[in-house]
Order: C-alpha cells, then sequence, then structure tokens
C-alpha cells in the first residue's frame, strides 16, 4: 500500500491517518490474484460490491489494484453483458465458480459507475477504451429490460426469465450508472440515445412514479437511494430526507436497515451520509459517519456489517469489504476528492432526456 492515504480520507473523529491507512489494508488484504474482492474471506463476490470497494481503493490511490477489479469483470463478463448474481471465493471450491445464476440488473449496470469514477481518479485514456465494450454490453444488457413507464426489471433468473418488477432502489443506482455510462460516451464521442431515453424515463418513474415500484418502504435504502442515485436533488431530495428522518435514523448510532428492526447497519449509514452530503447537508453526514465508528469498527480497519442495539450485539458477525468500502467514499466525497465528488454529485453527469409521463 501507498506509504500515506491522501488527505480527503483524513476526517476529524472519523478517520486519521493511520486509521485511513488500516481500512484501505482491510480491503487489499481480500482482493484475490485474479483481483476479485469478496465481502470476506471465505465468502462470495458479488459485482456490485466489488465495484464499490474497488471505487473505494481508487480514493486512495490505489490504482493498480483498482484496476486489477476492473480487470476481473471485464474477464468474467457473459456474452449477454451481464454477470451472475454471486461468485465463490476461499469456499472449498474452485475461487470464482458462479454460485448464484440469476443476473441482477442493478449488480450490472455498476460498471458504468466505477469505470467513470476510476477514469477521473486516474485518468487513463487507453483503459477507458479498452473497457469501454465491456460498459456498453452491460448497459444494453440492462437497457433491453425496460419496464413500462420507465422502470428496469430488477432480475433476469436461472431459466432466463425477467418478471415485470422493479425495484426503487436497484433502478435508482441503474440511472447513475446510466449517467455514468453516458458520461463515459460523451468523452468516447460515442453517442448512445438508446441509454439518453432510458435513462430520462427511468429518472421521471422514480422521482414521480413510486407505484410502479415494488413496496420495499421498510426498507432504509428505498427512503435515500433516490438522492443517492441521483434522481432527487434540492428540496424534493431534502423533503425526502426529512420525511422519513425519524423512522430510519437513530441518534448516536447510525441508520437502520429496516424501520421495524433495532439492527443498524454500516453501508446503510455511510450511504446515507454520502446522499445527505450530496444535498449539502455535510454537517449530518459527518455526524453519522462518527457514530458508527464507535460500535462498527474493528481494530484492523474493517468495519463489521451490522449492530443489534436492544441485544448490545454485533450481527452478523462478519466484515465486510464492501462496508469500509462505503465508508471511504463518504469520506473522500466530504474531503473534496474531485473523482468521488463528480461522480456522486450529480451536477457533471449526463441528465439523459427530459421526458413527461409515458406508458
Amino acid at each position: 500500500m501507498t506509504a500515506a492515504v491522501p488527505e480527503v480520507l483524513l476526517l476529524d473523529g472519523v478517520l486519521d491517518a493511520e486509521q485511513a491507512a488500516r481500512t484501505v489494508r482491510s480491503i487489499l488484504t481480500e482482493q484475490q490474484s485474479d483481483g476479485a474482492i469478496p465481502w470476506f474471506t471465505g465468502h462470495h463476490l458479488d459485482p456490485w460490491d466489488h465495484t464499490e470497494a474497488a471505487m473505494a481503493l481508487d480514493t486512495a490511490g490505489e490504482h493498480a489494484a483498482a484496476e486489477a477489479a476492473y480487470r476481473w469483470l471485464a474477464a468474467r463478463q457473459n456474452p449477454d453483458g451481464s454477470w451472475y448474481a454471486a461468485y465463490a471465493y476461499g469456499q472449498g471450491g474452485t475461487d470464482g465458480a458462479v454460485t448464484d445464476h440469476a443476473k441482477e440488473t442493478n449488480f450490472c449496470a455498476y460498471v458504468a459507475v466505477g469505470v467513470w469514477h476510476h477514469h477521473l481518479s486516474t485518468g487513463d485514456d487507453a483503459f477507458l477504451e479498452w473497457i469501454w465494450p465491456v460498459v456498453r454490453r452491460a448497459l444494453d444488457f440492462i437497457v433491453g429490460l425496460r419496464l413500462p413507464g420507465g422502470p428496469i426489471s430488477w432480475r433476469v433468473d436461472e431459466h432466463g426469465e425477467a418478471p415485470d418488477e422493479a425495484l426503487l432502489t436497484g433502478s435508482s443506482s441503474i440511472l447513475h450508472a446510466l449517467r455514468c455510462g453516458l458520461a463515459v460516451a460523451d468523452y468516447l464521442e460515442e453517442p448512445q440515445p438508446d441509454w439518453e431515453l432510458a435513462a430520462g424515463r427511468l429518472r421521471h418513474a422514480i422521482a414521480h412514479h413510486p407505484e410502479r415500484f415494488l413496496d420495499k418502504d421498510r426498507y432504509s435504502m428505498d427512503w435515500y437511494y433516490p438522492v443517492l442515485g441521483t434522481a432527487l436533488r434540492g428540496p424534493a431530495a431534502l423533503e425526502r430526507i426529512e420525511r422519513d428522518w425519524d423512522r430510519f435514523v437513530v441518534p448516536g448510532l447510525g441508520v437502520r436497515c429496516v424501520s421495524d428492526r433495532p439492527w443498524v447497519t454500516g453501508g446503510e449509514s455511510a450511504e446515507l451520509a454520502m446522499a445527505l452530503w450530496a444535498v449539502g447537508e455535510s454537517d449530518r453526514a459527518v455526524e453519522i459517519l462518527r457514530w458508527i465508528q464507535k460500535h462498527l469498527r474493528h481494530s484492523d480497519g474493517s468495519y463489521w456489517t451490522g449492530y443489534v442495539f436492544e441485544d448490545d450485539a454485533i450481527w452478523p458477525e462478519e466484515r465486510t469489504t464492501w462496508t469500509a468500502g462505503a465508508l471511504l467514499l463518504a469520506v473522500a466525497a466530504l474531503g473534496g476528492d474531485p473523482a468521488t465528488v463528480t461522480v456522486f454529485g450529480g451536477d457533471q453527469l449526463p441528465t439523459g432526456l427530459v421526458v413527461q409521463d409515458c406508458c
């Protein structure tokens, strides 16, 4: 690892230089020789969390490790542009073996977010040109699963069937991916009008038609992801955050995963912090990140997934690379890391076509 982490990863009351270095190391330690970043040793990998961890490595200047993670994705992309939902690592079988043959659409789209973040972090035009076909195939796969009214079907099952159902959280992440993909396309002068139309319709559905998505209102991600995924900004975003703040936020502890369970989680807490930063609420974002240091940070710099506060118990007993990754990305955004600010701020990303109600 580099001798010193960038100043953007230093945040008073959250990470000092030694703590930040340990957290970066906790991800690097889990990365496999082929570039894969599983949840933790002996567990599986999914393409979304793998990409989030790679983005965190770029914030720390670990660009070679991040590139290796994207090369892993390129090597395992299916011919239709997708990836499978889970791959085994360290589970007594063959590393990289598929353990879930479904294809979750937000998992498949997220490569575009990571690739644009990597390019903004490195300025490596040659790598961007090399991986562009991977991004193009992935987003073409996603756009091919559009539903009436703008949403994207949430998965293709192991039999190749896609339900006429969409998830608000997943679709918000897909919108973010389409916008980042359009940024790549613009940079390479490779226009993608189908993506522009899909992004516009999807953004309109997220912002104005919650009835077009499955009801997962109990989950905090459905609360903040329309903001984190860039569908909402300004007064509409702030109104959404305020509306359910007391339902999901536990003062002094963090963010509940599910509204009716006494369980706060590091990933959701860090992601909410990023959403708060994106709408100008940085003080509240920092406060939440400080809370989770008390009960979720391990001495080696990794982070426990969650904490059941009624039982004063860590659960599950696992420390996940994606939790550490989300924390590092939130700190990087607050610290002004240019690539992270551009990707999650959203103002500099293409919007896609502006559309009204569609059928």
